[in-house]
């Protein structure tokens, strides 16, 4: 605190304040047994009980491979890939007399990209390592008898061992807390590491142990049972003997490995499970295995280029087979220079299916060069360097936390440039969640004359802007309503209640009750901060902040808690005086999704005993007594306009207990509480329900959320791009819809298809009871709405009429099973928007499977908390927000941002370049290797198919790896076929992904074709001019050596010159690597050729002697390449004046400088706005073409 910033606490997992020595009346049913095995003695490793147990030691290991597993695990992973697997066998067979080439040069390309890879993996497999070396040797005191305690590496702990952290260190292993440095044992701790959480939890030992220091270890033994080892961080059932009596223990005495020690000087724990056992490494599980489609249709290519292989090697060798077979004829030898009459059994005419057979074996590894060696590799350098483009946009940096964009992985990037579906979460995603206090009801009347951005949505609906208008009977201009509250989590205004004038309004009492229960019932603490002296309050969530907050605004303080007491300073209605106030601290009954309320049990100066309660409407007015119903009607007329507005809303309820009704509820929840079994928390809920019933109500809260800076505007872009975004909340359904229309998700003339099961049918049924009937009548009912539904978007089809699709948790239950969700899915697919309200963190995870393998198009899902894991896992792509609710949904994603409206950069500017860049390079290296493979294949054919090679063999082998590899790893980190701004200014640029424009089959063939044509023109106007004719000036007619060059050269220009066509968007980098791949080329051939013929072979000084002399080298160069690019410039000529796509209609008004002609400008971008999309764009077309909605 002493630099000013905040800790934070989080005491989710209390169950009770409630001090003094608990009951042992537990079922031992669970000990011992199954799941319940582990038996461990403090402060006693060494015992031969212990020894004997044989528990793992505390070293962890994270790495992939071991010094011994390296080579073999790596190479088994290189090799599992069909392409690698195939140039393996390949390179084995060129050691055999088969191979057209020398094995050296087959097998060191090989060698170049596996190591490659295998270096890359070594690499990030250190860097593994290391962290292990700093984790293992880390240091913790340990005691070694006699209450000394020495320093020892973690590695090196035992089970049973007592250790001593202090304060800002990690715990070692997972430890039983013993005692801290405070008197009641108490501890706080930092769980981040484990679930993302910033806020701190509170620990609490066993008060047999908490008076324990470091000379009172000398004599201290503990026997613990407990559960074996599991993944489960929020569970543990234990208990500990001591000095002949037992003890239960609970996750509150559990102190989790990779936690952090804070606000505590130090504690003393006994390890209970170490490394692989204990509960963080338990958890630490790979992340599901994700693939682009774009890599997954490469794959596809690759087999369909094995099978071209397998297709040309099998019919050159039936014609080399009949060939060889008729060499022989009546002593007549055909190909005379192949001795058919003395040959091997390769041209041997007698054996001649045998010959064809072994011509088969040869031409597969001749062919070869059709499958790009050195793509994977490529590829897998291209992504990284992209994922460094988007960490390091400073566009999509927020300063206001100091976090950038980071892609955690690279596997996905074109993935980006192909989402149809956004999933999103609303709270904490699409809103800040920064919870402002705005308003409540107490007592049936409605207090808070503030104004919500969702309030202000709905007068601009209505063309009735609040600028001009009274809110609430009070003058409210929009600068009223926009001015920034001087006090965070408190926006709200009222004169009748605030400055304790509530004390003159006409229900007092119930006003200064329902603030009692805002100050009471939270399990926040107070801290004061050092620099400013300001009280300040670390809540469990922002909405519990926002109530204690509201509570001392409103005369209310909450100063002061102790394990026993919470204390207030209040207004006295009678004196006018502020007073001190203590209220005895019983029980906290905590807040869970299932309960959806929480409570506290106290007793008041007066010795009254009150529960108190807040919670979810649903769940709160069902519990009210028949006394205590008086302000029903009044506050759910409330909570429905607050919903309307935006707003969350909470019901706050009290009742008094006897003593004789407390006595009975504490003891049965205290057994509840101790027992030792896997039942214990449907008990514990069992005790909470019959106690919280018969309240009083007193009124409700409502709390706004508002929408994250930029979101309506990023929401407009990505619906311009075609995208369908759906969101996905536990929300009502009321806040949700107004949150839709405040984000332009929702827009008037719109129609709302609404599934519910909110029907007088359906609730008479639940009142009956019988589930059975409900579930069959619900589903028919959710079935019947879903074809009614479907109905009206076939009725409307030719029509641009917009449709929005809103469904509550329970239809979605019914919607997703599985004779039903196909029919559903139809549904929310034609609509433009698709809204699901109180979803749970399954049905998220759900309905993106079912969008994902439904439509088999790309999905995104984005969200900010633990409850979007499963949805953010499920989906091609996983967005988590570095938001309040910790780092768990960052931790589970793909790709972290700080703020929902990066994803309009991260998708329409990255993922379309990503995705252009490695469709281009993917269909590109294809182009090479095919033009390369086909002038290998039509000279084996001109050469009778005897197998013989057009190349030098280290040409073969260089042509991948060094002289065509570079300029394609450049286009793809560097090329753009338009700017980041003209990506924004047209978004329908986006829907080339979506729709796989670049990377279909017909554009792959396309590719292929144009390399096939290519190579055709290379190898037939080198062979055709130069096979007849004298090739220098001493009539020297061209050799294999000669023509081979040539044709080499050929090649190595046309594919590069290619390249620089097919580039839009030029560096000195790709200006390097193009033409310096090229100069590459004469430089190899010069020092290659210098080398003695017994290692350069046919390329010896032809480069000086035959080549750079002659003028008709030089011309054939010149005009075969020109020749050779005609088809393709002629094609692009053509679709670009006549034809474009997208991109080119863009890259047009660049060229002809008309980007700010606003005219033309708007005519290409309109054909991006579409009438059925969403957004504020397409709002205003509505209101500016209502003709469109009729």
């Amino acid at each position: 605190m002493g630099n000013g910033r905040r800790k934070k606490l989080h005491l989710s997992k209390i169950y009770s304040f409630r001090c003094g020595k608990a009951s042992f009346e537990e079922d031992h049913s669970q000990i011992g047994g199954p799941g319940f095995s582990r038996v461990v003695y403090c402060n006693e490793p060494d015992s031969p009980q212990a020894l004997g147990r044989n528990y793992g030691g505390n070293y962890v290991r994270s790495t992939k491979y071991t010094a011994a597993s390296f080579l073999p695990k790596s190479l088994f992973e290189q090799f599992r890939r069909v392409a690698n697997f195939y140039f393996l066998v390949t390179g084995i067979l060129a050691f055999t007399p088969l191979s057209p080439y020398s094995a050296v040069s087959a097998i060191l390309p090989l060698i170049i990209v596996i190591g490659a890879t295998m270096v890359k993996e070594g690499i990030e497999d250190w860097r593994r390592k290391q962290q292990d070396i700093e984790v293992n040797n880390r240091k913790v005191k340990v005691h070694r008898g006699d209450g000394v305690f020495e320093h020892t590496e973690w590695r090196n702990l035992r089970v049973g061992d007592i250790v001593k952290v202090v304060k800002d260190e990690f715990f070692p292993a997972d430890l039983l807390l013993l005692s801290s440095s405070y008197d009641d044992g108490i501890s706080y701790v930092e769980t981040m590491n484990l679930d993302g959480e910033t806020n701190l939890k509170l620990k609490q030992a066993l008060e047999v142990t908490s008076f324990l220091q470091d000379s009172n270890f000398k004599d201290f033994k503990a026997f613990v049972k407990c559960e074996d080892p599991n993944a489960n961080l929020y569970t543990f059932i234990g208990s500990m003997e001591v000095k002949d009596e037992q003890y239960p223990l609970t996750p509150q005495q559990l102190l989790l490995r990779d936690s952090k020690l804070r606000n505590t000087d130090y504690i003393f724990g006994a390890v209970i499970f170490t490394g692989a056992d204990t509960k963080v490494i338990q958890n630490s599980t790979d992340p599901p295995s994700k693939r682009s489609k774009i890599e997954k249709k490469m794959d596809k290519i690759i087999y369909f280029l094995f099978g071209v292989l397998f297709l040309l090697s099998f019919i050159g060798s039936v014609y080399f087979g009949i060939k060889t077979k008729d060499d022989l004829d009546n002593d007549t030898m055909k190909r005379w220079y192949l001795r058919p009459d003395h040959s091997t059994i390769f041209f041997d005419p007698d054996r001649a299916p045998a010959a064809a057979i072994y011509h088969f074996l040869t031409a597969l590894m001749l062919y070869s060069y059709l499958i790009p060696i050195s793509l994977y590799v490529s590829i897998e350098i291209v992504k990284v360097l992209q994922s460094l483009f988007i960490n390091n946009d400073i566009n999509m940096y927020y300063e206001e936390t100091d976090k950038p964009a980071h892609a955690r992985t690279s596997n996905l990037n074109e993935e980006l440039g192909q989402v149809d579906t956004i999933l999103s979460d609303k709270t904490g995603t699409l809103t800040c969640n920064s919870m402002e206090f705005i308003k409540c009801s107490v007592a049936g009347t409605a207090y808070g004359r503030g104004v919500t951005e969702v309030e202000r949505a709905m007068a601009r609906r209505k063309g009735s802007p609040l600028a001009n208008e009274m809110v609430n009977g009070k003058d409210n201009p929009e600068e009223s309503a926009d001015k920034k509250s001087p006090i965070k989590g408190f926006n709200f205004e009222d004169e009748r209640i605030m400055n304790g004038n509530w004390v003159n309004e006409p229900h007092s009492d119930v006003i200064q009750r329902f603030f009692r229960v805002l100050a009471i019932c939270h399990t926040a603490i107070p801290e004061v901060d050092e620099d400013t002296q300001k009280l300040l309050y670390e809540a469990e969530s922002p909405d519990e902040a926002a109530f204690v907050i509201a509570a001392r605004e409103l005369g209310f303080e909450f100063y002061k808690r102790t394990q026993t007491t919470v204390s207030l300073h209040e207004l006295d209605p009678v004196s006018g005086k502020e007073v001190e106030r203590s209220y005895k601290l019983l029980n906290v009954l905590e807040f869970n999704s299932t309960r959806k309320r929480m409570s506290v049990i106290v007793k008041s100066e007066e010795g009254k005993i009150l529960l108190l309660c807040k919670g979810a409407d649903s769940v709160m007015f069902e519990r009210l007594a028949k006394n205590g119903r008086q302000f029903e009607e009044e506050t759910r007329e409330h909570v429905n306009e607050y919903a309307d507005a935006g707003l969350r809303t909470l019901i706050l309820a009290y009742r008094e207990l006897s003593e004789e009704e407390y006595k009975d509820f504490n003891e049965k929840f205290s057994e509840a509480k101790n027992l030792v079994s896997a039942d214990r928390e449907a008990l514990i809920d069992e005790m909470t329900e019959k106690v919280e019933r018969d309240l009083i109500l007193l009124g409700a809260t409502a709390v706004e959320d508002k929408l994250q800076q930029g979101v309506p505007e990023c929401i407009d872009k990505l619906a311009q791009a075609g995208i369908k975004l759906w969101v996905l909340t536990g929300d009502k359904m009321e806040t949700a819809i107004n949150i839709g229309f405040a984000c332009s998700l929702l827009r008037q003339g719109m129609k709302q298809i609404i599934i519910d099961l909110d029907t007088p049918d359906i609730k008479a049924l639940e009142k009956a009871g019988e589930k059975e009937v409900i579930a069959k009548a619900s589903k028919e009912s959710v079935l019947r709405q879903i074809n009614e539904g479907n109905s009206l978007l076939k009725a409307s089809a030719g029509s641009s009429e917009a449709f929005a699709l809103i469904i509550d948790g329970k239809s979605l239950a019914y919607a997703l099973k599985e004779d039903i969700q196909k029919m559903f899915l139809e549904l929310a697919i034609g609509c433009a928007s698709v809204i699901c309200c109180r979803s749970s963190p399954k049905q998220k995870a759900l309905v993106t499977r079912l969008v994902k393998e439904g439509n088999g198009k790309t999905t995104l899902a984005i969200g900010d908390g633990a409850n979007d894991v499963g949805m953010l896992q499920e989906a091609d792509i996983g967005i988590g927000i570095s938001g309040v609710e910790g780092m768990q949904a960052v931790m589970s994603s793909d790709i972290a941002i700080a703020q929902f409206k990066f994803l309009e950069r991260l998708l329409l500017v990255h993922g379309h370049w990503c995705y252009r860049r490695i469709s281009s390079m993917i269909c590109y290296f294809f182009y090479k290797n095919i033009t390369f493979g086909i002038t290998l294949f039509l000279y084996e054919a001109h050469a009778s198919f005897s197998a013989q090679s057009a190349y030098n063999d280290w040409f073969l082998s260089l042509y991948n790896v060094f002289f065509t590899s570079l300029p394609v790893i450049a286009m793809g980190v560097f090329d753009q076929d338009v700017s980041a701004r003209f990506c924004l200014k047209f978004p329908l640029l986006y829907q080339e992904g979506v729709q796989n424009v670049l990377f279909s089959w017909r554009r792959i063939l396309a590719w292929m074709f144009n390399g096939l044509c290519s190579a055709v023109i290379i190898f037939y106007f080198c062979i055709k001019v130069l096979d007849p004719e004298a090739f220098d000036t001493n009539g020297k007619v061209a050799g294999l050596e000669i023509v081979g060059a040539t044709m080499y050269s050929c090649v190595v220009w046309v594919v590069n010159i290619q390249m620089a066509l097919a580039v839009s968007y030029f560096t000195w980098i790709q200006h390097l690597f193009i033409w310096g791949g090229i100069a590459l080329w004469y430089l190899f051939l010069l020092v290659y050729g210098a080398m003695p013929s017994d290692y350069s072979t046919t390329a010896y000084k032809v480069f000086v002697e035959c080549l750079a002399p002659s003028p008709f080298f030089w011309f054939i160069t010149l005009f075969v390449v020109i020749s050779a690019l005609i088809p393709y410039f002629s094609y692009s000529a053509v679709q670009m004046r006549f034809f474009p796509m997208y991109h080119g209609m863009i890259q047009w008004i660049r060229h002809e400088g008309q980007s700010d002609d606003p005219e033309y400008v708007n005519m290409v971008r309109q054909r991006s706005i579409r009438p059925t999309t969403v957004g504020t764009t397409a709002r205003i077309a509505a209101k500016n073409h209502p003709c469109r909605r009729r």
